[in-house]
């Protein structure tokens, strides 16, 4: 199953589970989707996303929230494969003969680190360049998980807040319509669950599928980046294939052919 496929099925287990379990306690569909709880804990939690990172950070996480569920994946054995397929033609033809094959390898950064090496640069270059690339890109990718870990942290505030207006809201109106009384109580804890909610179902999980996400992409260039100096060394392909494998799990090493 794709991991995609997995993470909808996991908040669709989890939105189900909690609030299922409230409906089957006896509580009320109307009083969980009260507007002033939503509006506090989700309004006041992407207000402090706004001040905290400015408001083109906040945009951003939407778009983030899709690679979060949507992510890109990478065959690692394919490229694999690949290196090792052009090492052969490196081997017979040349190192200028891979240029017309770059499509072979199946990724942008591969792709760009042969065509450094197609321009001259040394082993010492090319290792420099992928780190300063590699270094940009975890930066990046830092900032965005930390957006998420941050909302995590303030949504529960949120809720508190929530709560505490709430029982504000009800001891100032004691004695006046118990209606009113009971909207007011089932206000303030419904903030309560509705931060503490969307901390651990929503926001915390994208900041970990992201981190995977990272971890995943940063691996495919490591690979790359061993690939390209194992190829500008004209090393043979079995040995291509040898320092290759060895930085995948075991159990994914007999895929490569």
């Amino acid at each position: 199953m794709k991991i995609r496929s997995v993470s909808l099925i996991g908040l669709a287990i989890g939105v189900l589970s909690i609030f299922g379990a409230f409906l089957l306690e006896g509580g009320s569909y109307h009083a969980l989707f009260l507007t002033s709880p939503l509006l506090i804990v989700f309004g006041g939690t992407f207000a402090a996303i706004i001040i905290g990172f400015g408001f083109d950070k906040f945009l951003n996480i939407f778009p983030l929230i899709k690679i979060a569920y949507f992510p890109n994946t990478y065959n690692l054995e394919g490229l694999i494969n690949n290196f090792i397929e052009i090492s052969i033609i490196i081997r017979k033809n040349g190192f200028l003969a891979v240029e017309k094959d770059l499509d072979k390898l199946i990724y942008s950064f591969p792709q760009k680190m042969v065509k450094y090496v197609l321009d001259g640069n040394d082993a010492e270059s090319l290792t420099n360049l992928a780190s300063l690339e590699i270094k940009a890109m975890q930066a990046r990718h830092s900032l965005n998980i930390l957006i998420f870990t941050k909302m995590g942290g303030y949504a529960p505030t949120m809720g508190i807040l929530g709560t505490v207006m709430g029982l504000i809201m009800t001891l100032a109106n004691v004695g006046d319509d118990p209606n009113g009384l009971i909207r007011n109580i089932a206000t303030a804890f419904i903030a309560t669950l509705w931060g503490v909610f969307s901390a651990n179902i929503f926001w915390f999980p994208i900041s970990d599928k992201l981190k995977l996400c990272h971890l995943e992409e940063k691996q495919m260039m490591e690979i790359s980046i061993e690939g390209i100096l194992a190829l500008q060394a004209g090393e043979i392909p079995s040995m291509v294939k040898a320092r290759l494998v060895s930085l995948i799990p075991q159990r994914d090493q007999e895929k490569i052919v």
